[in-house]
């Protein structure tokens, strides 16, 4: 029965990935507009310029599908997300003082069991507007190969 459950909600998760997605374009890729930002300077898994002024430029303009690369802070841990597929759940804080739910896939990538407030995360994810700040979801491998793959870096590690 959980099997299931499981296939239902991948399928689910699918159906509305592939309603949703716009593929990122590599004419601009810092355009709120194209819906891809990628901050990192040299690196894809490394320190990207800040994404402070484009995730408060996506707050105000209430964008959502936008893939960012950033860093921050963690200021919250929160319980775990359990209903449907698992997501570990946390709080970001911004340079400029946003913060950001994050919404991790535990169930296609691993958990960071290690995490603790005040710990360092660089991300790519997809954010999502919402009007308590936002919420970054998709940091992980998408295994039907549709969407951007994302990540959190924590402590050296990539999880994906």
């Amino acid at each position: 029965m959980n099997k299931l459950l499981l296939i239902a909600v991948i399928a689910v998760a699918g159906y509305v990935g592939l309603t949703q997605y716009d593929s990122p374009s590599s004419d601009n890729p810092v355009s709120i507009n194209k819906n891809y930002v990628d901050l990192s300077s040299n690196d894809k898994v490394g320190i990207g310029k800040t994404s402070d002024s484009v995730l408060a430029n996506a707050f105000a303009n209430e964008t959502s599908n936008l893939q960012i690369e950033g860093k921050g802070t963690v200021a919250k841990i929160l319980p775990d997300d359990t209903d449907g597929s698992r997501h570990q759940r946390f709080i970001l804080r911004l340079d400029s003082g946003q913060t950001i739910l994050f919404a991790h896939n535990i169930d296609l990538a691993p958990r960071i069991n290690s995490l603790r407030e005040g710990d360092a995360i660089m991300f790519n994810g997809e954010y999502a507007w919402n009007p308590k700040g936002g919420v970054i979801h998709w940091t992980h491998n998408d295994p039907s190969g549709r969407h951007t793959a994302g990540w959190l870096k924590h402590d050296g590690k990539i999880y994906q």
